[in-house]
């Protein structure tokens, strides 16, 4: 599939896309979020090489926010079909096994903010913006936006977000837990790649039941989670780089995965 909206490259274990519609702030059209599902399928099932994902952004924005040209005439059985393609695709992108790295590289607005919040892990450039705007325009997050900053940030500061529709920066988005770091936007591709490099460099398996277990658990009681904990734990060693990790570190070298 050829890509107009985005960009796909991959830099030995690490994919890359790039939200390309710089005009529109790279706001999210039908088309937009159909290329970034299939770059996303493309990435986690038919690249083995790739262990870890990178979204960001071309130009001064994350991602601005839906496509309001395309929203402002929807009926609202459109407006509904809208709603659950964002949702399946942030959907697989939040439960998919390898792990994903938002780089808020700029404005990161509705359905923006939304795809930061089905990412992993979130680094934002200094200069970013984030919020859920939606109740400007006389709607609501439609890309499961008040479902997850609710669980990530608390539901009172997940209100006063949603409810004023207000902007933060990212000082404030690191301060309430909405990203993990902020560092200057000169840095932030290269500081995301490392990270990526990094996790890439563990054991391949144990990441993604990692991230699997830890996506389960949450959703579930205490007891339940660790029994999904347990299971995975187990699971670990049947894959053969258990044993390559273990006799690495005791022979104090690296291990081959």
């Amino acid at each position: 599939m050829e890509f107009k909206n985005i960009s796909l490259e991959i830099r030995e274990r690490v994919g890359i896309i790039k939200m390309n519609r710089p005009d529109a702030l790279n706001a999210l059209n039908t088309e937009t979020l159909l290329e970034l599902s299939q770059a996303m399928h493309n990435l986690s099932f038919e690249n083995e090489n790739v262990r870890v994902i990178i979204l960001t952004g071309e130009g001064k924005a994350f991602v601005a926010g839906a496509d309001i040209a395309v929203m402002k005439d929807m009926p609202p059985l459109k407006a509904r079909e809208f709603s659950h393609l964002g949702q399946r695709v942030f959907h697989f992108i939040a439960t998919q096994e390898k792990p994903v790295i938002a780089a808020v590289n700029g404005f990161a607005l509705g359905g923006g903010c939304e795809l930061a919040l089905a990412c992993d892990i979130r680094i934002a450039s200094d200069k970013a913006k984030i919020g859920q705007p939606e109740v400007n325009l006389g709607i609501i997050p439609g890309f499961a936006g008040t479902q997850r900053l609710s669980r990530l940030v608390g539901i009172a500061k997940a209100k006063e977000m949603i409810f004023t529709g207000d902007m933060i920066d990212a000082t404030t988005a690191l301060s309430i837990g909405l990203v993990n770091q902020v560092v200057p936007a000169d840095q932030l591709m290269n500081f995301c790649l490392e990270l990526a490099n990094k996790i890439a460099s563990k054991g391949p398996t144990a990441v993604k039941l990692a991230k699997t277990v830890i996506n389960q658990g949450i959703q579930a009681n205490l007891a339940t989670g660790t029994s999904y904990e347990k299971e995975a734990f187990s699971l670990c060693f049947a894959t053969g780089e258990q044993k390559e990790g273990m006799y690495a570190f005791l022979e104090k070298r690296k291990p081959n995965w």
